[in-house]
């Protein structure tokens, strides 16, 4: 019988969650559902790189659980666990480490990028492509959507892939593809630059509604006169209110900046309006979550189980491989 296409997708646990994260990430990772096979993690293993507190750590990993699950992950169509719950994972990471160059991690550009951040520097934030690469293919995973500034990190896991199968026999694992998602969403923040928690731009996905939409309404204009026409493409309401309207009310707002006659103001209203009225069966579907623990506890552990029988499959063919078992 032939297995439908694996596709996995992970999300770090290393703080609230904003709507930069959805529209980049969580939203194009649920409409894989309709791909094939789809596996969703929670890598938290990952987010101890950034995320000291343990408290904080069970924090974030929690919500993103339920986030997810409101945005439209449906756990009877894919597989969705957390990453501590398969210790598998880390026996593959050692195994791959064993054949990975030392420069192969010298080139990739994360490392200095978020030491450069001011993120400690470690041997797990340097050795991060291995657990990543050990997350993929831990589950015979085919494809894996990444945007171009990630394909490095894929590489390194083609790379390790085919080390593993020259070494110890072709088929040991399974060599994936990238899903090059050349539309991805880079979510302008608040001040114009990519909306991230590092500069403090974000809007939230799940806040609440007087002091999210006092965020919008702080947002920095330019000091043209209400009557006189608007700059649409150095606009940094008109990009926001693209991905939470629908094309007539973007087609209308672009009008009216190119028109003049309508201040900042306004476009500011409706964009909050705009925004919350987006999220609000995603809200509702959250305070059900939140309001029955128990399924999302649930959700977590059957993933668990269905991750682990079939990261088994994979660590037991490797092991027979390399000669531990």
């Amino acid at each position: 019988m032939v297995r439908a296409m694996r596709i996995l997708t992970g999300l770090q646990p290393s703080g609230k969650l904003h709507i930069g994260n959805y529209f980049g990430a969580m939203e194009p990772a649920v409409r894989l559902q309709e791909q094939g096979e789809a596996f969703y993690f929670i890598a938290n293993y990952h987010a101890m790189t950034s995320v000291r507190d343990p408290g904080e750590l069970r924090e974030y990993t929690r919500e993103l659980a339920v986030d997810f699950l409101a945005c439209g992950l449906d756990p009877a169509r894919s597989v969705f666990f957390r990453q501590s719950d398969v210790p598998e994972v880390n026996e593959l990471a050692w195994i791959l480490s064993t054949v990975c160059p030392l420069s192969l991690l010298e080139k990739c550009h994360s490392y200095k990028d978020k030491v450069a951040r001011g993120i400690s520097p470690s041997h797990g934030l340097f050795a991060y492509p291995v657990l990543m690469a050990a997350d993929i293919l831990l589950y015979d995973t085919n494809q894996v959507p990444v945007g171009k500034d990630q394909k490095q990190h894929l590489e390194v896991t083609r790379d390790l892939a085919g080390k593993i199968n020259e070494a110890y026999g072709e088929g040991t694992l399974v060599v994936p593809e990238p899903i090059i998602r050349d539309s991805v969403a880079v979510v302008p923040g608040l001040d114009g630059q990519k909306m991230s928690k590092s500069y403090h731009n974000t809007l939230p996905l799940f806040g609440e509604e007087k002091p999210s939409k006092k965020l919008i309404m702080r947002m920095v204009t330019d000091s043209t006169p209400v009557e006189d026409p608007k700059p649409v493409d150095a606009s940094l309401i008109l990009p926001l209110f693209r991905l939470v309207a629908d094309e007539a009310a973007y087609g209308e707002m672009v009008a009216q900046h190119q028109a003049g006659g309508t201040g900042y103001g306004d476009f500011k209203k409706r964009l909050a309006e705009a925004y919350w009225d987006y999220f609000e069966p995603m809200r509702r579907k959250r305070a059900e979550l939140l309001a029955d623990p128990g399924y999302v506890d649930d959700v977590l552990v059957q993933g668990a189980e269905k991750a682990r029988a079939a990261a088994a499959v994979v660590i037991d063919r490797v092991r027979r491989a390399v000669g531990i078992a």
